[in-house]
């Protein structure tokens, strides 16, 4: 009988493990335009991330890689205004190494472009929209005087020091501390029972 609680507990602990090991796996790495690299559409595709945004649903945890030639071209991070008039002035996040990887960490809207001259306005540009579970994107809004900061594997961007205002960053909740007090939980119970 007590082999058979001794088995009992160690497949209870094999369950949690596998149930915490399938919640980290959830998270994609998207290549941004899929087969193309990121860069200029061509004229067979003119709305090649148009489309790409439109089929692939992102979640905080998922990240997108863009490919370019570092020599060539770069990534930028905008705004919503910025991304409809191709101002590439002011950018939120700058990346020229030719392998950006952006790290989504919040719900909202993000809008991307090409960092050099003029590809914007031939469409080498990306949206995306990452809803919560009410299935908003709750985008978060700036006022006058404070530029956004979002966390990125890079780390954060700091805001400028000249800016008297003080902002508080909004980063979305961590995920592993409530994974956390799950699995202890489970294990106390499993404990529990197999006594």
């Amino acid at each position: 009988m007590a082999n058979l609680r001794s088995t009992m507990y160690f497949f209870l602990l094999a369950l949690q493990l596998l149930v915490l090991l399938q919640t980290n796996v959830l998270c994609y790495q998207y290549k941004v335009g899929d087969l193309d690299a990121w860069g200029i559409p061509t004229s067979a595709n003119p709305q090649v991330y148009t489309k790409w945004s439109k089929y692939h649903t992102t979640k905080i945890g998922d990240s997108l890689l863009f490919l370019y030639p570092p020599s060539q071209d770069s990534l930028i991070q905008v705004t919503e205004e910025s991304f409809n008039s191709c101002n590439l002035k002011d950018p939120i996040l700058y990346i020229n190494n030719g392998n950006s990887l952006f790290n989504i960490t919040a719900h909202g809207e993000f809008y991307f472009t090409s960092g050099k001259q003029g590809n914007c306005e031939k469409k080498q540009k990306l949206h995306i929209s990452v809803f919560s579970g009410n299935g908003s994107a709750d985008s978060p809004s700036y006022g006058p005087g404070i530029s956004p900061s979002y966390p990125t594997v890079f780390g954060s961007i700091p805001q400028p020091p000249s800016s008297s205002l003080s902002s508080s960053s909004s980063s979305s909740p961590s995920l592993s501390f409530p994974i956390f007090i799950a699995a202890l939980a489970g294990f106390l119970v499993s404990a529990f029972i197999c006594e």
